[in-house]
């Protein structure tokens, strides 16, 4: 087991540090018999209430060497130096424009408690774990950013966007009549072990044609379906419908629960969809139009929403459609290996753009020529020659799936040009048929 203190103020990823090396705190690795501690300051750390210890939770998560933890040695408990900080990551893939998956280290659980702000400590741990990824082969880290500020300066730069909605259902009008569906296609509610068993297969399948998705694991279905208890998660079982083919081929899942509110005697219940999974459009048409049909039901909901998808349209009255509260930057992308990352994904267009990066940490920085051909393919490597566009390694993060244009960062004054056009080239190089969208927090 690997310790090391946080590093001094100063260094590459060290400008949130106050003090030198000797502040008495320790990060590294906690073992099995720590959890319990690791438990109670992930709480501290997101201001939670500790209702109950997730031990079963916990247990399941657990991976030697993927749990980090900082110690203050000066602040003993019964048990030790007290537990001051919480850093998880684990190995999923992550889905690219054409399908292919990048492994990339997915980070979450970072906390730093309130008394041990701004001294390092979230740098030590950033550092140690995206070293270590680039060490075992992740093309990239990935996480959900609590707060704008806190990440770009690590290398993070947001990667995908939630376009959720808020419909009133009587205003809308319901679905236009016609939308095509599957021929002989049905719905209906399934058990939870049956979304047990159907959901994981469906999202495979499905994870490969939405750029941005990730792999869900396991405990993820035990967690959304009662098979694992996380004191403080809100968990409701709800409602699962599965769409199928007149075959009987699963291509889609709705997930929703409804609230149970009446404006005197009429009724007014929002229905607030979970999950939302379609191969196709034939199927998304079947299940928003299954969603608009549920008695009571004045609003549908749906916080997380791909910020592309043509659900206003699909109403009698767009206009009954309004952005959900929640539609902000989600999934944050922080690149380590830029030829793998690069190579991965599938062209729009051929061309060529030569960038300059700065990477704070040296693993990406340099002048980079990306260069895609007729059929689909691409690929980035160094150049000695000039450079088109200059940007950090976050702004490149952003504009690698898709979800953020070139000449939108230029305008912003987040990425430079360097030759006339060159941020229409790039979006040219980069742009995607559909947005990327990944609808999970990890």
């Amino acid at each position: 087991m690997t310790a090391f203190r946080t590093p001094p103020y100063g260094g590459r990823m060290g400008n949130d540090a106050q003090q030198g090396t000797d502040q008495g705190i320790e990060i590294r690795p906690i073992v099995h018999e720590e959890l319990a501690a690791w438990d109670r300051a992930i709480a501290r750390g997101f201001m939670r209430p500790h209702v109950a210890p997730a031990k079963e939770w916990r247990e399941l998560l657990f991976e030697p060497g993927r749990m980090l933890a900082a110690f203050d040695r000066t602040d003993p408990t019964a048990d030790g130096p007290r537990c001051v900080a919480t850093f998880r990551s684990f190995d999923t893939e992550l889905t690219v424009p054409g399908g292919a998956v990048l492994p990339v280290d997915a980070i979450s659980a970072v906390t730093v408690n309130a008394t041990h702000r701004r001294r390092g400590v979230l740098s030590g741990m950033m550092r140690h774990d995206l070293t270590a990824a680039r060490e075992r082969g992740a093309a990239a880290a990935i996480l959900i950013a609590a707060e704008y500020n806190i990440y770009g300066r690590f290398g993070f730069g947001p990667a995908t966007r939630s376009g959720g909605q808020r419909v009133d259902v009587l205003r809308s009008g319901g679905l236009r009549a016609g939308l095509p569906v599957h021929e002989g296609h049905r719905i209906g509610f399934a058990t939870l072990d049956e979304v047990r068993r159907l959901g994981p297969e469906l999202h495979e399948r499905w994870r490969r044609t939405q750029p941005g998705a990730i792999g869900r694991p396991a405990s993820w279905w035990q967690l959304r379906t009662g098979g694992v208890e996380l004191p403080g998660f809100d968990w409701k079982e709800g409602f699962t419908a599965l769409h199928r083919t007149a075959d009987g081929t699963v291509t889609g899942l709705i997930t929703y629960t409804v609230d149970e509110k009446f404006d005197g005697s009429y009724p007014d219940c929002p229905l607030n969809v979970r999950d939302f999974l379609a191969l196709d459009r034939r199927t998304a048409n079947a299940l928003w139009a299954f969603a608009f049909s549920v008695d009571w039901v004045r609003h549908v909901v749906v916080p997380n929403l791909r910020s592309d998808e043509p659900l206003p349209l699909l109403l009698n009255e767009p206009r009954a459609a309004r952005p959900h509260e929640d539609d902000a930057d989600f999934l944050w992308l922080r690149l380590l290996d830029l030829p793998a990352a690069f190579a991965a994904r599938r062209y729009t267009a051929p061309g060529r753009v030569v960038l300059d990066v700065t990477d704070r940490e040296g693993w990406t920085s340099g002048r980079w020529a990306l260069e895609a051909a007729a059929d689909g393919t691409g690929r980035i490597t160094r150049t000695e020659d000039d450079a088109d566009l200059a940007l950090g390694v976050a702004e490149l993060g952003t504009l690698h799936l898709g979800a953020e244009t070139a000449t939108r960062l230029a305008d912003a004054a987040l990425v430079t040009e360097l030759a006339p056009g060159a941020a229409a080239r790039t979006d040219t190089l980069l742009r995607t048929a559909r947005a990327p969208w990944n609808p999970d927090v990890f």
